[in-house]
């Protein structure tokens, strides 16, 4: 206890002897000073090149200060270290985003996290051998990330140009990721099915081994998900299928298998399956099986007939018999646009069924250093070439017909200084088309339109397609919109060659009337009549149109019909009437108001009469009245020149025999010759 004592009271001296701190009050060089230390630790500057101001040290404790000499040596007397070589700042960067990104790129199978482009090319760079390990991990990553954006972006557009690029990638390497990139893209857009579907078609004339890669594992998920009852899964597996039996990639085996597992244990889900899956292939099953598509649709007329199942389902079942009874006109096999394959070329998988054993070789998502792989290079590029052929070669031959191109293009061209070149493909007027088009629907009035269109700067012969483009567009709307008619009047007002072409198009539209819907050619008859009220059309147009029976058809009636009631409609009867009446113009007019023939004359009056626009034939009919009038003057006219002619030669023989008669007689005879001639005429006999 005594030594214990001892040694608190010792403790407390040595603690009475310290100096005590006095508290000075806050400023701003504490605070700088403060901030120095705290820097300086995170810093972590050596301790022995740390300085401490004198008020911080401690009195009881000395410090070594060292000098110039004394830092060559630590405290242990080792020499110091040798300087390190200076590295700017941005090489020391550059290599550690390249570590870094080398290292993510080879962390986990499928590959790490997004790495540019152009780094990439710069770790390709920085890797001088080419099968090693590393490298072989960046082209698998960029053949993953090509194969997809292909995929991705295949349509019914552009799938003859993105083939060429599929087969540009290894994709015997990348099998594994071309399987599993269509399999995800067509669960996430079933209405491209048809379209992945004609693209593998096209593969597998190629290399079979993709296509039966792409069956195994299609009819693996088909197990799974018809096990865990998973519909979604079930019915994009189910379409993919079936389109692939609509290429002829997939045999008959495997539908009616697909269709019979099924239709065994039949549910509400199921039948749904096998309904849609039936629409998709029908018509290809009906032509591979007759037999077998036969059973199958008993299979339903059965599972109708139980009436288990729920109402929808039996109005599906009962649909399912409506489309086969109209041949599957609705769900076409191959659409023509995806017809790539000839049928001597097709590769089918007849072999596999699902009871056959399936490896679906899930290996092949995931990167593996290839020993071989430079020599595997080498040999899909010679498949390549085979496919495609040798770019090189094609490419010296184009140089070289180009070349014998320009120089015979030399030659002929030394006598006239000029060669011109003409496109016959169409491609300029395809073109052209398209942008009218789209100039005209992005435009939101006919002032903006006619303004963007005067500006494309359109060369000699572009304007008539540019006025046949616009009464396409009017003609292909559901109804007819005025948008057109002011674009055509103010076209026709801008520039006299307008009004030529539009006459060119009207005599075009009418002679090829009968070939138009009924919609469509009331737009026509709509737009004309807007150009010709308002005057932006010559009225002689009206001269191409012959109104009789012989000339016309149903279709050209309909037209003029709707033509004339349009004008009657913006220019009142009246006005209309008058302009018809025009003596000017009455040239022009013969062919709709004809006078030629009483026949053609009764067929104008009856159709105008019919169409409401009876107040446009009074002329005709006063035509008409005086035509019957003359037609009954003459007969009667030419019955008295007769009898006139007879009587006179009567009086001459009688006179000539009896030169010695009175001159009663004479006056006998001319009141007998006159009562003769004022004697009515004798009336035919009817047959």
């Amino acid at each position: 206890m005594s030594s214990e004592i001892s040694r608190k009271r010792s403790r407390n001296d040595r603690e009475e002897q310290k100096p005590t701190k006095e508290k000075k009050p806050y400023s701003k060089n504490e605070e700088d000073e403060k901030i120095a230390r705290s820097s300086s630790r995170r810093t972590r500057i050596p301790r022995r090149s740390r300085s401490r101001s004198p008020k911080d040290q401690n009195p009881s404790r000395s410090r070594r200060t060292y000098s110039a000499t004394d830092r060559s040596h630590d405290r242990r007397g080792s020499p110091a270290p040798e300087p390190p070589k200076k590295v700017s700042h941005e090489e020391q960067k550059k290599q550690v985003d390249l570590l870094a990104d080398l290292s993510a790129a080879n962390s986990g199978r499928a590959g790490g996290v997004y790495i540019p482009p152009f780094k990439l090319a710069m770790m390709k760079q920085k890797i001088e051998d080419k099968s090693s390990e590393d490298y072989q991990r960046i082209t698998w990553d960029a053949l993953r990330k090509s194969i997809n954006g292909l995929i991705n972006k295949v349509s019914v557009m552009n799938i003859k140009n993105i083939i060429p690029e599929l087969f540009q990638e290894n994709i015997i390497r990348g099998r594994g990721l071309l399987c599993q990139s269509l399999m995800k893209s067509q669960a996430s857009s079933p209405t491209f099915t048809h379209v992945y579907a004609a693209l593998v078609a096209v593969v597998n004339t190629k290399m079979p081994e993709i296509g039966e890669l792409l069956l195994k594992r299609l009819i693996d998920q088909f197990k799974k998900s018809y096990r865990r009852n998973n519909k979604s899964t079930l019915l994009s597996t189910v379409r993919f299928l079936s389109h692939l039996t609509n290429q002829y990639v997939c045999g008959e085996v495997v539908p009616l298998e697909i269709l019979t597992v099924l239709l065994k244990n039949p549910t509400d889900d199921s039948v749904e399956v096998s309904v849609l899956f039936v629409k998709e292939c029908g018509q290809r099953l009906s032509e591979l099986t007759a037999k077998g598509f036969h059973a199958i649709f008993e299979t339903f007329r059965t599972i109708l007939h139980e009436g288990e199942l729920d109402k929808r389902v039996q109005y599906m079942i009962e649909n399912l018999f409506a489309v086969r009874k109209i041949g599957f006109k609705d769900n076409p096999a191959i659409i023509e646009e995806l017809d790539l394959v000839e049928l001597d070329d097709q590769f089918t998988h007849e072999h596999i069924s699902l009871d056959s054993e399936i490896d679906v070789e899930q290996h092949l998502n995931f990167f593996h250093c290839d020993p071989d792989y430079l020599e595997n290079e080498k040999r899909y590029d010679e498949i390549r070439k085979e496919i495609l052929g040798d770019s090189d070669e094609s490419q010296n031959e184009a140089s070289e017909s180009d070349d014998e191109a320009n120089e015979e293009g030399e030659e002929d061209a030394k006598p006239n200084n000029k060669l011109e070149i003409s496109d016959r493909t169409d491609t300029d007027t395809q073109n052209l088309k398209r942008t009218i088009y789209l100039t005209i629907v992005s435009s939101l009035d006919f002032e903006e339109c006619a303004h963007k269109l005067l500006k494309m700067q359109l060369r000699e012969g572009q304007d008539m397609e540019l006025c046949r483009m616009l009464v396409e567009c009017c003609a292909q709307e559901k109804t007819y919109i005025r948008f057109y008619g002011l674009l055509g009047q103010r076209f026709c007002l801008l520039d006299r060659k307008y009004q030529q072409h539009f006459d060119e198009i009207f005599v075009e539209q009418y002679q090829s009337i009968h070939r138009l819907e009924t919609n469509k050619l009331r737009n026509v008859a709509k737009f004309f009549a807007h150009l010709l009220h308002t005057d932006a059309l010559p009225w002689s147009i009206m001269g191409y149109i012959h109104l009789n029976e012989d000339e016309t058809t149903s279709s050209s009636r309909i037209f003029i019909k709707i033509l004339f009631q349009e004008l009657a409609e913006f220019l009142s009867l009246m006005k209309l009437n008058e302009r018809l009446q025009d003596p000017t113009m009455q040239l022009h007019y013969e062919g709709i108001f004809p006078k030629d023939k009483p026949k053609n004359t009764r067929f104008a009056i009856n159709f105008f009469t019919s169409i409401g626009l009876g107040g446009l034939t009074d002329d005709l009919r006063a035509h008409l009245v005086n035509m019957s009038k003359k037609q009954v003057a003459e007969p009667s006219s030419s019955d008295s020149s007769d009898s006139d002619s007879s009587d006179s030669s009567d009086s001459s023989s009688n006179s000539s025999d009896s030169d010695s008669s009175d001159s009663s007689d004479s006056s006998d005879s001319d009141s007998d010759s006159s009562s003769s001639s004022s004697a009515p005429p004798k009336k035919k006999k009817k047959m």
